[in-house]
């Protein structure tokens, strides 16, 4: 299980939560296992999110790992240009 620390417009999404745990070994999975737990999430996070990991933005690699202790962060996808 993995620890996802989400961004406030979320929380109406999660009844509340601010953090949420979700079994999961990548970006991919994370992804999934979110929009599985929490169905309201998923026109979100197909329109697009980005998820940090300790510190890290990582960007289209839905097969980077991710570790129990992992400091995550979901994140609004900036756009524009």
């Amino acid at each position: 299980m993995v620890e996802v620390n989400l961004w406030l417009g979320l929380r109406t999404f999660t009844g509340g939560k601010d953090k949420v745990e979700i079994d999961a070994k990548n970006i991919g999975e994370l992804l999934k296992g979110l929009a599985d737990a929490y169905p309201a999430l998923s026109p979100i996070i197909e329109a697009g999110v980005s998820v940090a990991v300790d510190g890290r933005l990582i960007f289209n690699d839905l097969t980077e790992p991710i570790y129990p202790e992992s400091e995550i962060y979901l994140l609004q996808q900036l756009k524009g240009g």
